[in-house]
């Protein structure tokens, strides 16, 4: 019997701080040939934004949102495979935890006209686990400016991601729990997930290997 199943065009992964994104998607780019667009880097605030969050919270959010309208407008109309490890979305996520209400209504007026000029992901793969997990990753990966990001911090965007998620509705969706398995150091486990993700996903499907 032929296969009827056709791979995602675009796919997104998604999750909070040190849950995986990057790793997954550098290696799911190399397995099916497809163009990986990685998360901004060189933002020249974040430093200042890890070590005192208020004060440049507006200027962080705006750099970010800046950079991933303009990778995500430039691969818009693009037939190459693509595989990205961030939504446009996440941006807003990140600005309603961080910017106050009259930083946001001024935000909100840009992210409304970049967003209906950006793609919609195929298939989003939503990696989560819990704060306290997070935590430890983030301290095992040891990266200087992060280790000032506070555990309210983490939890309330660990908690921020649980929700929108749970709501989500504008693409196939792979929830995976990555609490109990960690496809970044255990290449078994890194296996076990490419291959759920070589087979369909409709809605929102959930993913957890037995034995986990």
């Amino acid at each position: 019997m032929a296969n009827l199943f056709s791979p995602p065009r675009f796919i997104a992964i998604e999750g909070p701080l040190r849950v995986g994104k990057s790793t997954l998607a550098r290696v799911l780019a190399e397995t099916i040939g497809a163009r990986r667009i990685a998360e901004p880097e060189n933002n020249p605030f974040l430093d200042r934004f890890y070590a005192a969050q208020s004060s440049v919270s507006f200027e962080t959010q705006m750099w970010f949102l800046m950079e991933r309208y303009e990778q995500m407008r430039a691969v818009k109309d693009s037939a190459d495979p693509i595989v990205a490890d961030y939504t446009f979305e996440k941006d807003k996520l990140f600005a309603y935890v961080n910017l106050t209400d009259a930083e946001l209504s001024l935000y909100n007026r840009y992210y409304q006209m970049f967003r209906s000029e950006v793609p919609t992901p195929d298939l989003v793969i939503y990696l989560e686990a819990s704060p306290d997990v997070l935590k430890q990753r983030l301290k095992r990966k040891g990266v200087a400016e992060e280790q000032a990001i506070s555990d309210e911090y983490i939890e309330q965007i660990a908690q921020s991601y649980e929700h929108y998620f749970f709501h989500y509705t504008a693409s196939d969706l792979l929830v995976v729990d990555t609490s109990e398995i960690d496809f970044v150091e255990k290449n078994e486990d890194l296996q076990l997930l490419l291959k759920r993700i070589s087979e369909p996903v409709k809605g929102k499907q959930y993913f957890l290997p037995l034995g986990a």
